[in-house]
């Protein structure tokens, strides 16, 4: 293993460009457009994650010694395109919806402009990279919509590999999430971390009382206790004796959670611990905590259900060739005629449109350089525009990574949650929260 993701790809990336070379067709201007033809499971929107880590992998991508001796040695492509991965540059533009917009069926999420052997490397980290944040992203949207205010932790790490923890941990945060047990996270993207303790704790120490007292010992009253290793009821009164009616929290793990949370606020109260507050996570998902709306809850804790984006850990983005430029120079459209796999061809530029109430009615994607025509629209209605540039001749646009950009990007996020009509947020499977035209 080397520093490198060159070779985190398919091998047809590459085999394409080595035929492209060979017959001078590498170099033609090309435009490539990543999109959603539906959306996962019936839902009503998506939301757009990885954006910025994908800008940060792009500028990163390099083929070294390592991996070209690779290539060779497996006879992947020809020697004189070794020569050419050699020097691998993306050098050109990017242009897309801002990480955390809402999306729907046909958004042109990310357009690529560039050679075609420049643009067509890059396929599968595109893919890769929005494919998992964005389903992690969406799913942990509907999440943070049912919670109704309060926080929610993401905590999956354990069920999911090494990497894609870090980067399931950032998609959750923009969409809404308050923290996460990470830590890698919380260092690479400033995401806030939590955690106190597990079963295994309380197993360590010979009784419940002692493994309570050492951590009240260790971090204060105000800490968190997991109630529920032996027996809830008496877990509740042994934490609430050794910490105090200024304790934290307790935390809840298992059991028929509506049931067991109400009992258990009914107890802390009678102790008089009244401040102290109730944490579930026990495999929640949306529904679950749905579920709970009426229970005296305040706040989850969510692993498995986010991190495989509840049941779609893939948001379903393809990567098409829209457009290319022809020997004289000129832009022709092209597109997939596939049966269910057609495509529109073209540059795209996209816009939502507000009625006066700031609530969206329909996503408008223009091909060619749009929008216009808004006296077509109803009195009080407005165009958003979606699409910002990305990448400027192979440069990340600063504002969009990096930490600061984790950030913007949840701002984002919450900004566009308050425009999508109250349908949106249903979780019953239906028909996009609002239609997609093409003009």
């Amino acid at each position: 293993m080397t520093g490198s993701a060159a070779l985190f790809t398919d091998r047809y990336e590459l085999t394409m460009v080595d035929a492209a070379l060979l017959d001078g067709t590498a170099h033609r201007e090309s435009l490539f457009e990543a999109f959603a033809r539906s959306l996962p499971g019936g839902r009503r929107y998506g939301v757009v994650a990885g954006t910025g880590r994908l800008l940060e992998l792009i500028e990163r991508f390099r083929f070294e010694d390592a991996e070209l001796e690779w290539l060779r040695a497996n006879e992947v492509v020809r020697p004189a395109t070794l020569d050419w991965l050699a020097d691998y540059r993306f050098r050109g533009d990017v242009w897309g919806y801002r990480e955390g917009e809402a999306y729907f069926p046909g958004s042109p999420l990310v357009t690529i402009q560039a050679s075609f052997a420049e643009a067509v490397m890059l396929e599968t980290l595109v893919l890769s990279t929005l494919n998992f944040d964005s389903s992690v992203a969406s799913a942990a949207a509907r999440m943070v919509s049912v919670a109704l205010g309060r926080p929610i932790a993401e905590m999956g790490s354990r069920r999911t590999n090494e990497r894609s923890a870090v980067a399931a941990a950032r998609a959750a945060y923009i969409a809404g999430f308050d923290a996460t047990s990470n830590l890698e996270a919380g260092r690479t993207w400033g995401i806030p971390t939590m955690g106190t303790a597990a079963h295994a704790f309380t197993l360590l120490h010979d009784s419940e009382e002692a493994a309570f007292r050492a951590q009240v010992a260790a971090f204060g009253p105000k800490t968190t206790l997991l109630v529920d290793t032996y027996d809830i009821e008496r877990g509740v009164e042994t934490a609430v004796r050794v910490a105090g009616p200024e304790l934290g929290a307790v935390r809840i793990d298992s059991g028929d959670l509506p049931t067991v949370v109400a009992a258990v606020r009914e107890q802390l109260d009678a102790l008089g611990a009244v401040n102290t507050k109730i944490t579930v996570t026990s495999d929640l998902d949306e529904y679950t905590i749905a579920a709970m709306s009426g229970s005296p809850v305040d706040s989850y804790g969510v692993g498995t259900s986010v991190v495989t984006g509840s049941g779609h850990p893939a948001a379903g983005m393809v990567y098409k060739l829209v457009a290319r430029r022809d020997d004289a120079g000129e832009w022709v459209s092209v597109a997939k005629a596939s049966a269910s796999k057609a495509s529109v061809g073209g540059r795209k530029n996209a816009a939502r449109r507000l009625d006066s109430t700031r609530t969206a009615r329909e996503e408008l994607v223009y091909v060619g350089d749009g929008p216009a025509g808004e006296a077509e629209f109803e009195p009080g209605d407005r165009l958003r525009p979606l699409m910002v540039q990305l990448m400027a001749g192979g440069e990340a646009v600063a504002s969009y990574t990096g930490a600061a950009g984790t950030e913007a990007a949840r701002a984002h996020r919450a900004e566009v949650m308050q425009e999508l009509p109250i349908e949106a947020f249903r979780l019953a499977r239906g028909e996009p929260a609002i239609p997609t035209t093409y003009r």
